[in-house]
């Protein structure tokens, strides 16, 4: 038997969490977003050609030629990195075989939501950011210090980001990377000796990488992260081809289903919906905080930039990443429900149609997802490990112990995991979710700004010195905004 599986806890962390979800992290996830919906005019909806139009600006540069940090477009990749993953193949076939196909339109849903959050967020990320070195680091942690004034409240986020991210959920990922090529083996339970030589290879590849720095984590993800997501779009367009005829009774199924009070699965449309909210958060990470710690390392030249990129990249992950998961499955199978949850489902959706080698690519596509969210995941918790404290001794140990993680992730009971993950992902979406409802009048306040400078016909470009009255911020400086100027020696804010 495998030490690391224990059905009495994964039960227990199932039963917790559900009620956990159910009656505080629903209901704020819901509310937040609405309230930025209406404070912000839709600014999700509304401004998607200008999230477009922003994705494409160019890195700012110093004198000598080199980069103040990196551009938007690799921001973005470093947090599809970590939103493109998992949670995109086996995430939403958990999603359909326990909510049924009206899981899909809550997780549609709860995407145009949480839009409106994840651009709150990611834009304070911006506002509150540090320069560290070459480069710029923020996030949740930091604006709770800086724009509340409440380190202990940044540490405390901080730290359930650590245990979330780059421990529960790279530990997932390896899981599932380790399930995907036992599948498409033809081994129903991954042995012993496949999850021990994976999880050393993975563990071996991510060590190699984390201990590069934050450039060569972006360099990697851009790189990888539109490659692959390609390749599986593309397939999945193909198998919805395949079995066009379907598709309208797909998006009936999904439509009438996420309104269906005598649903056929247990708890009826509170599974439903429930179901469809948790694994559209664990996706696409709107409002859950962990975005912003990628944004912030772009050097942009408005805060608003980021927070519209940020927001595409919710919509990049849900609309069309998720959604390809989700036609796979339901072109191929009449009714989802009870079916084997996870990577399995989806496999077996698409060796169906396509045939046995289709489960081979998919193994590999799952490789490259996974291990880019690994590589995200890890960033997202060096940045916050920075956060509180700046000893090399302290890095390296948690660079260490994220390497650990990815291993005995690999050999873990898979229940375990999930239910872990989405108790960590509650609680850190719930103290960030506070936090931007407490900032959110700052966030709105640029996006005023951003918007009256595009109708004078301007390239947006934001000083701290125009709202002086901004307490804790510490960088948006003109040699923070402008190409070409030179940037004065690194500082570090004051703690």
């Amino acid at each position: 038997m495998n030490p690391l599986e224990n059905q009495a806890l994964a039960d227990w962390l199932a039963d917790y969490g559900t009620l956990f979800w159910t009656w505080l992290i629903l209901p704020v996830v819901a509310a937040v977003g609405l309230y930025f919906t209406v404070r912000s005019a839709a600014v999700q909806g509304r401004m998607l050609p200008e999230m477009i139009r922003t994705l494409r600006d160019p890195a700012l540069v110093n004198e000598d030629g080199s980069p103040k940090s990196i551009s938007a477009f690799k921001a973005f990749t470093v947090s599809a990195a970590s939103r493109v993953g998992v949670g995109n193949v086996a995430g939403v076939a958990t999603a359909v075989a326990v909510g049924g196909p009206g899981a899909v339109f809550w997780m549609w849903a709860m995407a145009f939501i949480g839009g409106a959050s994840s651009f709150i967020e990611s834009t304070l990320g911006q506002l509150y950011k540090e320069r560290d070195r070459d480069a710029y680091r923020g996030g949740p942690a930091y604006y709770m210090q800086h724009g509340l004034g409440k380190k202990w409240l940044g540490t405390t986020f901080a730290v359930v980001l650590i245990i979330c991210f780059p421990f529960a959920f790279s530990s997932l990922q390896a899981n599932t990377i380790v399930a995907s090529v036992s599948g498409a083996m033809g081994q129903k339970t991954p042995d012993t000796a496949l999850a021990v030589g994976l999880g050393a290879t993975l563990a071996v590849l991510t060590g190699a990488i984390v201990f590069g720095g934050l450039k060569r984590i972006a360099n990697v993800t851009n790189a990888m992260v539109p490659a692959m997501a390609l390749v599986y779009i593309v397939t999945g367009l193909v198998v919805v081809v395949i079995h066009l005829d379907q598709l309208p009774r797909v998006l009936g199924q999904i439509i009438t289903e996420a309104f269906n009070f005598n649903a056929a699965v247990g708890g009826g449309i509170g599974t439903v919906i429930l179901t469809g909210v948790k694994r559209g958060m664990f996706s696409n990470e709107a409002g859950l905080g962990s975005a912003p710690n990628a944004g912030a390392t772009a050097a942009v030249t408005h805060p608003v930039k980021q927070g519209l990129v940020q927001t595409l990249g919710v919509y990049f992950d849900t609309f069309i990443v998720c959604s390809v998961t989700a036609f796979i499955i339901l072109v191929s199978v009449d009714n989802p429900v009870g079916s084997e949850k996870g990577i399995a489902l989806t496999q077996h959706a698409l060796t169906d149609s396509l045939g046995a080698w289709s489960g081979a690519l998919l193994a590999v596509v799952i490789l490259l997802l996974a291990f880019s969210s690994i590589i995200g995941n890890y960033y997202y918790g060096e940045s916050n490990v920075a956060f509180m404290t700046d000893s090399p001794v302290a890095l390296a140990v948690y660079r260490s112990l994220a390497v650990v993680a990815v291993f005995l992730g690999s050999l873990a009971a898979v229940d375990v995991i999930w239910n872990f993950a989405d108790a960590a992902m509650g609680v850190m979406a719930l103290i960030n979710l506070v936090a931007i409802l407490l900032l959110g009048r700052v966030a709105l306040r640029l996006l005023k700004d951003y918007e009256a400078k595009r109708r004078a016909g301007q390239d947006p470009v934001f000083l701290a010195s125009e709202m002086p009255d901004l307490r804790g911020v510490h960088t948006w400086t003109a040699d923070d905004v402008q190409s070409g100027s030179g940037t004065p020696a690194p500082r570090r804010a004051a703690r």
